[in-house]
């Protein structure tokens, strides 16, 4: 088989063999050209890697400076932390120590007040024993009666001085009032009654219901009336007692709510002169009444006062004699110290003119010549000057 190229006949085997021819020339040049790149390759490889290494170098020198870095900075990062850690244990232990004291301070505290409390309770319960025992003493009539009175007698006797009162005293009627006072000006005295009725108030206290309460009310009220009809017929005797009474109340509360709720008892003692006092009343009274027997002593005493003032101006008289003659004593002694003195300079100065005169005649030579001698002084001539001076 032939083939026409070109106007030549070609035969197969010269094409094929051409073709060979061209594939081996192709595939030289693709393996030189393979081999060309490959080359390049290679030595673009070998650059890539010289870069690379660089590049690990720097890499490796940036690392090492970084882990420098690194390291420098978690040195100061851990000796900041170090730092505050510290400063904040030892703030904590401020803290702790603080919080421990106040907790101390505050325990402690806690322990006065218990104490306190503790000694409040006990005086809780001596008082309540006391209170139970004010309620034995005022369930019995007569052991309350003592008690009112007992009270009323303390008033009197812190206020007034001995002899200005009686206790129990007995009048001309054959009654004992509770106590009698002194008045002033020879005016009779006048009459306490302590005994008050106390059964129908504690029932109004004790009462279960508002009509228990009237009822107690009314009983209370029956027996308040009767005790003071009472002591205006037994203790007011004209020209033995004083025309008013006073009937003591031995509690603050009693006495307010009397004056509160049963204003009628109090208007009825007052038309009858009898005078519903609690203890603070009943003391002011007393000091009103002290005042008055002071200002009656002090009045009965004023001619004595007045004799010992007019001793004392007779004193007082010889005294200021005795210190002007004293004063002339002491004047005549001056005017002696200034004589003695006046002498005392004269003798001074005449001493310090006869130095003076000693002093000239030890200037004098030893040797003189006839005709340089002094001359003889005369003794008339040298006193005449001594006397001149002195006169001066």
């Amino acid at each position: 088989m032939s083939f026409i190229i070109f106007g030549q006949s070609i035969s197969t085997v010269q094409v094929l063999t051409g073709l060979v021819i061209l594939l081996a020339i192709a595939v030289i040049v693709l393996f030189v050209r393979s081999k060309a790149r490959a080359e390049d390759d290679m030595l673009d490889a070998e650059h890539t890697m010289a870069a690379l290494l660089r590049s690990q170098a720097e890499m490796q020198g940036r690392l090492a400076t970084m882990a420098e870095v690194f390291g420098s900075r978690q040195a100061e990062l851990n000796q900041a932390i170090g730092q505050r850690l510290d400063g904040m244990s030892q703030r904590v232990t401020a803290t702790i120590g603080e919080q421990t004291r106040s907790t101390h301070e505050n325990l402690r505290r806690l322990q006065e007040r218990l104490a306190v409390i503790d000694a409040a309770q006990t005086n809780i319960q001596s008082l309540a024993k006391d209170v139970v025992g004010l309620q034995a003493i005022l369930s019995n009539k007569q052991t309350r009666g003592a008690f009112g009175q007992a009270r009323m007698e303390t008033i009197v006797a812190d206020g007034l001085p001995m002899g200005a009162y009686a206790f129990q005293p007995t009048l001309s009627n054959g009654s004992r009032p509770d106590c009698t006072i002194r008045m002033p000006n020879g005016s009779p005295p006048l009459v306490i009654d302590a005994k008050f009725p106390l059964e129908a108030w504690n029932a109004i206290r004790s009462a279960a219901s508002p009509e228990h309460g009237k009822i107690a009310a009314q009983q209370f009220r029956r027996d308040l009336e009767l005790h003071i009809r009472d002591i205006a017929e037994k203790y007011l005797i004209p020209s033995e007692t004083q025309d008013t009474a006073f009937l003591f109340v031995p509690s603050e509360s009693i006495f307010a709510e009397i004056h509160e709720n049963f204003e009628a008892i109090v208007q009825k003692a007052q038309r009858a002169r009898i005078v519903i006092v609690s203890p603070s009343l009943l003391m002011l009274s007393i000091q009103v009444i002290q005042a008055v027997l002071k200002d009656q002593r002090m009045r009965e005493q004023a001619h004595v006062i007045q004799s010992e003032v007019a001793h004392l101006m007779e004193d007082l008289s010889r005294l200021d004699e005795r210190v002007r003659k004293l004063q002339g004593h002491f004047a005549m002694a001056q005017k002696d110290v200034d004589t003695i003195v006046t002498s005392a300079d004269k003798l001074a100065r005449r001493g310090e003119r006869i130095e003076a005169l000693e002093f000239e005649a030890a200037k004098e030579p030893a040797k003189t010549r006839p005709e340089e001698r002094p001359k003889p002084v005369d003794n008339r001539t040298s006193q005449l000057k001594l006397r001149v001076v002195d006169e001066d």
